[in-house]
Parts: structure tokens; C-alpha cells; sequence
């Protein structure tokens, strides 16, 4: 339940700090690698107990970065010239590079936690744990060529044909993120933990809603632009007029 928390929450900052990630975005680049760094000395060396708790929140289970994601893939299925399109559209690469600054401290942590257990033997850990990992080594992948090719001056490097391809990679990722929480949840939640039944309620609920809304946008568009050309092309009756 607490991802819905974030969520709301960061759905109302995107709205609030538009303009000012649009006007100084490494000011927000930097505060996620400071986040980072933060986090990464308190699972070393301890941090006090209030500083921790945000921290293992929003970075140690990736909520922030996350949510973040969430509202960059939502905006793809927003109408395009709404009100709500329009104001969040010209910051959408902005919010994916800071969700990628945060989630790359989640996973430089998790996948040095795993490394011992996984080189001590596959029987050392659960099946489920294994795939999670192994997933994780893939959304890794993902997530790097993502990030990298959000940044402006590596998307001015590239073909726009050649940037759109690579960006349509943000849709297994972001189905594979959903694949990861299951395989980690899961169990959890089969065996009657409350807490991870309304995580895997929550994620569920975020992540069809949006292959739903995605899919509606996609058809939506396609009618959209069926239209004009069905305006376009002359009717049997016009034919006949035109000849009369």
C-alpha cells in the first residue's frame, strides 16, 4: 500500500515542479545521485532511523523511481492537445532520467547483495529469488540503454528513426519491471502475507490498467488518423456526381 502513497504523491510533484525541471533539470539529476549516494552509505555504514526509513522506502524497494516511471508511461496515453498531455509532455524525458539516477542506486545495491548468494550455489536461494535476479540482470540492460538515450545530446547523436526504435524498448521493460515485483511478491502473498497481497493488488492494478489505457490510446490514434483519409477518398456518390 505504500506505493499507492508514493504514487499520489508523486503524481501531485510532477504536476508542482514542472517548470522548474523543464528550466534546470541537472538540478534535479543531481539531487537523485545525492539520493543515491545517501542511500548507499546507509546500507554500509547505518544512517539514523528517520533518514533510513524514507530512504528504504523510496529507494531500497525502487517506489520513487517507480512512481516516476509510472507517470512517464502514463503520459503516452493521454490524448494528444489535453491540457494534462500538454503540461507534462515537454518534461517526460526529464522525469525518466531522474527515475533512471534513482533506480540505478536500487539496483547497484540489490545485485551486489545477490552476487555471493548466486556464486554460493543456485540451491542457496529460492527459484523465484534466481529469476528475479536473472530478470533483474535484464531490465538492467534495458534500463541502461533507456537512460542513456533520454539524454538530449545522445538523442541529437541519433536517427529519429533509429531514437524511436530504441525507445520502443520501454515497453518490455516496464512489463518485465511488473514480472519482477511478481516473482518477489508472489510467495508472499500465497502464503496469506497481507502486506505483499495489496502490493501485488496495487502493482496489478498500475500496471494492466496502464497495458489497457495504452492499448485504447493506440486504437484510439489509429481511428484518428483513419479519419482524414476516409474524408479524403471519394465516395461512390460523389463518384457519380462528379461524372454527372
Amino acid at each position: 500500500m505504500d506505493f499507492a502513497i508514493v504514487l499520489a504523491v508523486t503524481v501531485a510533484a510532477c504536476f508542482a515542479l514542472r517548470n522548474p525541471l523543464k528550466a534546470c533539470p541537472v538540478a534535479f539529476y543531481a539531487a537523485a545521485i545525492a539520493v543515491d549516494a545517501l542511500y548507499v552509505y546507509g546500507v554500509f555504514f547505518g544512517l539514523p532511523r528517520a533518514v533510513w526509513a524514507p530512504l528504504f522506502t523510496l529507494v531500497q524497494k525502487c517506489e520513487l523511481a517507480l512512481a516516476l516511471f509510472v507517470v512517464v508511461m502514463f503520459i503516452g496515453c493521454l490524448k494528444k492537445g489535453t491540457r494534462v498531455y500538454t503540461w507534462l509532455k515537454p518534461v517526460r524525458s526529464e522525469l525518466s532520467i531522474v527515475a533512471w539516477f534513482l533506480s540505478l542506486g536500487h539496483m547497484a545495491v540489490y545485485l551486489e547483495s545477490y552476487l555471493p548468494r548466486i556464486f554460493g550455489g543456485a540451491g542457496a536461494i529460492s527459484t523465484n529469488v534466481l529469476g528475479s535476479f536473472v530478470l533483474a540482470l535484464v531490465l538492467l540492460v534495458l534500463l541502461v540503454v533507456l537512460g542513456v538515450t533520454s539524454f538530449a545530446f545522445v538523442k541529437r547523436q541519433m536517427s529519429t528513426a533509429s531514437w524511436k526504435k530504441v525507445q520502443k524498448l520501454a515497453y518490455p521493460f516496464f512489463g518485465l519491471v511488473y514480472v519482477h515485483l511478481l516473482l518477489m511478491l508472489l510467495p508472499s502473498a500465497l502464503h496469506g502475507g497481507l502486506a505483499a497481497q495489496a502490493s501485488v493488488a496495487v502493482y496489478s492494478v498500475v500496471f494492466i490498467g496502464y497495458g489497457l489505457c495504452r492499448v485504447g490510446r493506440a486504437l484510439l490514434d489509429r481511428q484518428d488518423e483513419a479519419e482524414p483519409r476516409r474524408a479524403q477518398t471519394p465516395s461512390f456518390s460523389d463518384e457519380l456526381d462528379t461524372v454527372s
